[in-house]
């Protein structure tokens, strides 16, 4: 299988896919490397480094699209809304790329690409289990906003960060606030404290304390209830109106008197939820910066504008894009190794080996070539409240996704998940109910009121 990486078209992207010295490793792993002319130039690797490590490189983009088996990409269709229309046609039904996407704020291009027979692996999707950290790229994305977020708040506070004890005087050291504690958050509050800064920090998951404070800093507790803060996958979970009207109360109490306020919450899917307003602002002292690393989603300020900074009556409002392309040499470094750890995982002998049953394929995978129908594009199908019309995305094994609905004697679809199926019925027993569908190895999607419920009835 040929594997082509691209230069970015996203404007202002900085970053690369694949880093000279991982081709070695999927070279190994079966697959003949391209890269596009340029590619990794602004990540500081130039195209004589590809070819020393075995890829090829090719002058010609329509020539890499179209001869491409998978496209590894950072920002693909979805992330970058504007994808180029003529990197896509050249496309070969079949293909794959894995990248960015952002198919859950994008179902339609999702759909889009779909019904183009392409499969696509979305890399933001990538379950949080210890097998699948070193393809963790959100999380590596997230370590290099952080640091640089507090390097942001550095240069525009009119105060120094450190105490200092001088001949002139003391110099108090800054305070600085951190909002969510996940990976952003926390690799924010260890910048800040390397800076000499006396940081805090909160987080609706309790859980975070702990790891909060073994970097030095304070963890805050507000008291405010909180129903089931997290996901399974250990991502932070939208709270009720209530608890965020509380919630803003309690800190606008706390965030006085801060020099650096930064704020890291979002919720995957969702608009990031305010959690300062512009009444929380106005009681904020001047010189007080905010960096809002939620700002692409909406921002966690109510007066943050996106890519903009904002001075209102001295406070300064910080709202950067696409912070990992400011550090582009470590953010693609981080970046290829996420990718080429799933690649690893998912190609064997050259060829794409595929189980929809085992997790991290089935966290990843948002559409698979022949029109099939995966978890996540079915979600996305039933987000939009509308079903699929006739010869819409089939299911595994030719199921159409606007297929009758199961029937509960013949399929026990109701039960939604292989334990339950597995209790209620034997292996044989199950298998010959599965038969009129034609097991494809034994995986055969759930199907509710003619809408792919997105789970395996089956084996």
């Amino acid at each position: 299988m040929l594997a082509a990486v691209p230069r970015e078209s996203f404007p202002g992207e900085r970053r690369v896919a694949l880093v000279p010295k991982d081709v070695a490793a999927l070279t190994k792993a079966g697959l003949q490397m391209v890269i596009e002319s340029g590619a990794g130039v602004s990540a500081l690797h130039e195209d004589g480094e590809y070819e020393a490590q075995g890829a090829r490189v090719e002058m010609d983009r329509k020539r890499l699209f179209a001869g491409a088996d998978i496209v590894l990409t950072v920002r693909g269709p979805g992330a970058h809304r504007e994808f180029p229309e003529a990197d896509l046609k050249a496309l070969k039904s079949g293909a794959a790329m894995v990248g960015f996407l952002d198919p859950l704020d994008e179902p339609a291009i999702m759909k889009a690409l779909a019904e183009r027979g392409l499969t696509l692996f979305s890399m933001e999707l990538m379950p949080r289990i210890t097998r699948a950290q070193s393809m963790d790229a959100l999380s590596s994305m997230a370590t290099i906003s952080g640091y640089k977020a507090v390097l942001m708040a550095a240069y525009a506070a009119p105060r120094m960060f450190p105490m200092l004890m001088t001949a002139a005087g003391t110099i108090t050291a800054a305070r600085v606030f951190v909002l969510g504690a996940g990976v952003a958050g926390l690799q924010a509050i260890a910048t800040a404290r390397r800076l000499g800064g006396v940081v805090e920090g909160y987080d609706v998951r309790p859980a975070v304390k702990e790891q909060v404070e073994s970097l030095g800093a304070r963890f805050v507790v507000l008291d405010v209830k909180t129903d089931e803060a997290e996901t399974a996958g250990g991502y932070a979970k939208a709270q009720s109106e209530e608890f965020y009207r509380r919630q803003q109360q309690l800190l606008g109490e706390r965030l006085r008197g801060m020099d650096v306020i930064i704020t890291t919450a979002l919720v995957p899917g969702k608009k990031a939820p305010v959690l300062i307003t512009a009444e929380m602002v106005a009681g904020l002292r001047p010189g007080t910066v905010i960096v809002d690393l939620a700002a692409e989603r909406g921002g966690n300020c109510a007066l943050t504008k996106p890519g903009e900074t904002v001075d209102h009556h001295g406070v300064v409002i910080l709202g950067p894009l696409n912070l990992p392309s400011e550090l582009p040499a470590h953010a693609s470094q981080l970046y290829s190794k996420n990718v080429t750890a799933f690649l690893s995982h998912v190609v064997k002998d050259g060829r794409l080996r595929l189980d929809e049953g085992e997790e991290i394929v089935n966290g990843t995978l948002v559409t698979r070539a022949a029109r099939s129908c995966t978890r996540w594009l079915c979600r996305l199908w039933r987000g939009s409240r509308r079903k699929p019309g006739p010869g819409a995305t089939a299911g595994l094994c030719g199921v159409a996704c606007n297929a009758p609905s199961c029937n509960r004697s013949q399929l026990a679809c109701e039960t939604r998940s292989l334990r339950r199926v597995g209790r209620r019925f034997g292996a044989a027993d199950r298998r010959q109910r599965l038969s009129p569908l034609g097991a494809c190895d034994g995986n055969v999607h759930c199907f509710t009121d003619g809408v792919c419920a997105g789970s395996f009835c089956g084996l």
